[in-house]
């Protein structure tokens, strides 16, 4: 075998390094990057910090802590993690039906999962108001049981529902499609049932999307307000939701007061998804066999 002599191999490294990239160079692409990064993410966030840092420490906790302010940090958080839980379920359900199915119509379920982004936020609000309410075609049904949605904690757990279950759908879904069956043919011949199977191979493939696509949803419901207004009914101490509290206050002028009420929304959303990446990260570690 002929060994390449080292002047040949400069040449080669050296052609190697001339081929000239398909898109625009490294230097281009990276400033517009963080330009788009800074214009869409970061002015906007540093813009809540610098409102905010307009007040003291003690107006800052006198703001955040009224009664007011805190009913409504209750209700949104509880409303958005209740929403969050059930769309985990219903995702994961959805994504296996849609993946593991053949059944008439299920191009159209699966297009129907994108109608919550495409749908006005207002109209989305406005439709489940009139669905849930006493008088509509599903609180009319639940109101034979004492059950009231609309203008509850439950018709806002309901709006959010809606508005996050395509999150979880469409994290789990191209996992789903793209896991391999050989794992789940070889635990089937060794005799494993079909919930072993499903605990113990499926799962584990299927945690890190279900934790980013629950992340995700549980950040979108906490902000969410079209959809939400409407069917909350907005009652102080009850069913009035933190972006309700942060609208009135932009109303009032009152810029300082509304983004630092946003701000400890955005660092409970921030601290939300660090502990579901945290997770996402932990679970793939195990999975590769590392040591946790």
């Amino acid at each position: 075998m002929q060994v390449l002599k080292p002047d040949f191999r400069v040449k080669i490294k050296n052609m190697k390094k001339s081929k000239k990239r398909v898109i625009p160079g490294f230097g281009l692409t990276m400033g517009v990057t963080i330009t788009m990064l800074s214009i869409i993410v970061l002015i906007p966030l540093a813009s809540l910090v610098v409102y905010s840092s307009q007040l003291g420490l003690k107006e800052f906790f006198e703001v955040i802590t009224r009664k007011r302010v805190l009913s409504s940090f209750y209700v949104s958080f509880i409303t958005a993690l209740g929403a969050s839980l059930v769309n985990a379920v219903m995702g994961l359900i959805l994504a296996w039906v849609l993946v593991r199915y053949e059944f008439p119509g299920k191009r159209i379920m699966d297009g129907m999962i994108e109608l919550p982004f495409a749908l006005p936020t207002a109209v989305a609000g406005i439709s489940l108001t009139s669905l849930t309410a006493d008088q509509g075609l599903i609180g009319s049904f639940f109101a034979k049981f004492g059950i009231k949605i609309a203008y509850t904690k439950l018709g806002i757990t309901f709006a959010l529902i809606f508005v996050g279950i395509p999150f979880v759908a469409r994290a789990v879904q191209p996992v789903l499609e793209k896991l391999d069956g050989s794992y789940e043919e070889a635990a089937r011949v060794m005799g494993a049932k079909p919930g072993l199977i499903f605990r113990r191979v499926i799962l584990p493939e299927l945690l890190p999307p279900l934790l980013t696509g629950t992340g995700l949803a549980f950040g979108r419901c906490l902000g969410e307000y079209g959809s939400v207004v409407f069917i909350a009914g907005n009652r102080p101490y009850e069913t009035e939701i933190t972006p309700l509290i942060i609208m009135s206050e932009l109303q009032e002028f009152d810029y300082q007061s509304a983004t630092s009420i946003a701000l400890v929304m955005l660092i409970a959303s921030f601290l939300i998804l660090f502990l579901m990446n945290l997770m996402q990260a932990r679970n793939s570690k195990r999975l590769r066999g590392g040591a946790i």
